[in-house]
């Protein structure tokens, strides 16, 4: 297979950009993901995939918490600083939620304790159970199409939510 032209194929369907945080020997670290998505409302699951070489797959074992965090327009400068473009002097995003580093002002945010880790090619699925979930006040995506940021234009913007497994509603 034309392996550019699954690269091109794939890149024609839209994804939201997401980081990934993680604690690496002792400290919060992060990497931009697109690879993302829900497997099961019950009990609620999500998904990553992750290359087999990141330190991520290392630092994140069976039960181990992850945060993601669905990143706004506005965070497009972490895309590229957690996507393997370094930013020198960017601060640091994170805030904890459970152990688990989330970026501060995000679009969305979530708490996963990993359940499952499958093989897949050159990368690792990790699947976890969603402990916390949260969704900020701003309502404007960073996109990611056909090699390039996007815009969506968001007409009505619904309210504040904020889940805990521990909490309830």
């Amino acid at each position: 297979m034309d392996k550019k032209l699954f690269r091109d194929v794939m890149g024609h369907f839209a994804t939201g950009v997401t980081v990934v945080g993680y604690v690496h020997e002792g400290e919060a670290r992060g990497m931009t993901a697109n690879a993302f998505m829900s497997v099961s409302l019950d009990p609620p699951l999500a998904m990553v995939s992750v290359r087999r070489a990141a330190r991520f797959a290392a630092a994140v074992p069976p039960g181990g918490r992850f945060g993601v965090s669905f990143l706004l327009e506005s965070q497009q400068e972490l895309s590229s600083h957690f996507g393997g473009r370094p930013i020198e002097g960017i601060a640091d995003p994170f805030e904890t939620r459970d152990g688990a580093p989330l970026v501060a002002g995000a679009l969305a945010q979530m708490v996963l304790r990993t359940v499952d880790i499958h093989p897949a090619g050159d990368h690792l699925l990790y699947i976890g159970e969603i402990e916390h979930l949260a969704l900020g006040r701003e309502r404007k995506p960073l996109v990611f199409y056909s090699g390039a940021y996007k815009q969506v234009d968001m007409k009505t913007a619904p309210p504040e939510i904020c889940w805990s497994g521990s909490e309830g509603w």
